[in-house]
């Protein structure tokens, strides 16, 4: 998706150094090479969505380094797309045990 909106070349750097600077961990992408396609968004434009596959990773769970360890894992519900009245997004949920 390189040189798209969103994503071109000064905006994912930017994003990344601003991540970096932070302090924050992509908890996403944690342990999922940089080359696995995470979506968590997929255009209407799409006559099938779901067949064609084009969407991008609009959506991110960071967090600070201290809360890695209680990180459990994460899910992206791409079912919610083929709903009825779907968002274009779709939601992303983190687990962390905190106890």
């Amino acid at each position: 998706l390189l040189n798209v909106v969103s994503h071109t070349p000064v905006e994912t750097t930017n994003f990344e150094a601003m991540r970096k600077t932070g302090g924050w961990v992509d908890l996403m992408r944690l342990n999922v090479p940089g080359e696995q396609k995470l979506y968590t968004w997929w255009s209407y434009r799409a006559k099938d969505w779901e067949a064609s596959n084009r969407g991008r990773r609009l959506d991110h769970v960071w967090s600070s380094a201290n809360l890695v360890p209680s990180f459990k894992g994460y899910e992206i519900l791409q079912a919610a797309r083929g709903w009825e009245k779907p968002s274009d997004h779709v939601p992303v949920i983190a687990r962390f045990d905190l106890d």
